[in-house]
């Protein structure tokens, strides 16, 4: 049997309990944003200004790229969809269910300025979005 290094094990016991609550925090506690009465969770983003452009990466596996509804509104970039569980009629058990599943939205409020959005695409689970600076 391994002997752990106490300290060490005690570091990585911290870190993936900080970890799971700003998971948690992300999830149930948005301060400061209107938050639609069903959605569930939000998935994290990128946001990296190209000159006059930004591009937006949204982490979204698992979501149809049909099925992703994108927005500006008054300074605004929504983003909403769906992610359905993996649930199937002959399963027995749960073991673990860390993915967060459901109705999502995302509000992003941008720097000042008019957005058009000119791009959108799904490269490897990810929405990639690509905004021009009017």
């Amino acid at each position: 049997m391994a002997i752990r290094n106490p300290p060490s094990w005690m570091w990585a016991e911290a870190c993936e309990m900080i970890d799971r609550a700003e998971r948690m925090q992300r999830q149930f506690f948005r301060f400061g944003q209107a938050v639609h009465a069903q959605a569930r969770w939000e998935p994290p983003v990128d946001i990296v200004a190209y000159g006059a452009d930004m591009q937006v990466t949204v982490a979204l596996p698992g979501v149809a790229p049909e099925h992703i509804d994108v927005r500006t509104d008054s300074g605004l970039l929504l983003i909403a969809a769906l992610r359905p569980p993996p649930m199937q009629r002959n399963m027995t058990a749960v073991h673990r269910l860390e993915i967060p599943y459901g109705r999502f939205e995302r509000r992003i409020a941008l720097p000042a300025g008019h957005y058009e959005l000119m791009e959108q695409a799904y490269v490897n689970g990810c929405l990639v979005l690509r905004l021009a600076i009017r």
